[in-house]
């Protein structure tokens, strides 16, 4: 015999072994159903190598701390308040909160050395949509100079997005066996008084 045909003639003599076996199996396919998998279908044909490959990667991957990824910039000077509610400052940019949300933080090059650097997401705005980022300047003038130009961003960490929050299925499970434990039983509004 085998070495597998002797493994599995030793599980199906243990009761223990079956259910050691049955639960690690069960661990590995939740663990692999939570999994993300990549498809090749969103680089397009496999025939294009190397940076094509590469930059349509780039192009359909979503912000993620870590991510490297190319994106437009523009800038604009109006305003006094943010979406936020924070003043408009140097170091602000506005960004579509679906890619970017607010408090998002991302390190800009490729701008010029006068604007690379690190930026705070608190703004947005119906104009910029998709992979666009409008900073905000001081002077008109030179947020008009700047005009529209090609960037890369470094996404240092990405803000709070609601519908980015939904549970994966690990988390609805330890969820449900946590409101089983807890009473259910309401506390009172104000303090018991005892007389």
């Amino acid at each position: 015999m085998t070495g597998p045909q002797v493994m599995m003639i030793a599980i199906s003599r243990s009761i223990g072994k079956k259910l050691t076996a049955t639960s690690t199996v069960a661990v590995a396919f939740v663990l692999m159903y939570e999994a993300r998998v990549m498809d090749f279908s969103d680089f397009g044909t496999i025939a294009r190598v190397g940076e094509a490959r590469i930059a349509a990667a780039e192009d359909v991957a979503l912000p993620a701390p870590g991510n490297h990824l190319r994106f437009t910039a523009t800038a604009y000077c109006k305003g006094t308040t943010t979406a936020s509610g924070v003043n408009v400052r140097t170091g602000i940019a506005a960004a579509d909160p679906g890619l970017l949300p607010v408090g998002s933080v991302i390190q800009v090059s490729r701008l010029g050395e006068r604007y690379n650097g690190i930026y705070t997401i608190m703004d947005t705005g119906p104009s910029v949509q998709g992979r666009h980022i409008d900073i905000y300047m001081w002077s008109c003038n030179e947020a008009l100079e700047l005009g529209r130009r090609p960037i890369a961003i470094n996404v240092l960490r990405l803000g709070w997005n609601p519908t980015a929050s939904t549970p994966t299925m690990v988390s609805r499970l330890f969820r449900q066996r946590e409101e089983a434990m807890e009473p259910h039983g309401l506390l009172p509004s104000r303090p018991i008084e005892i007389h």
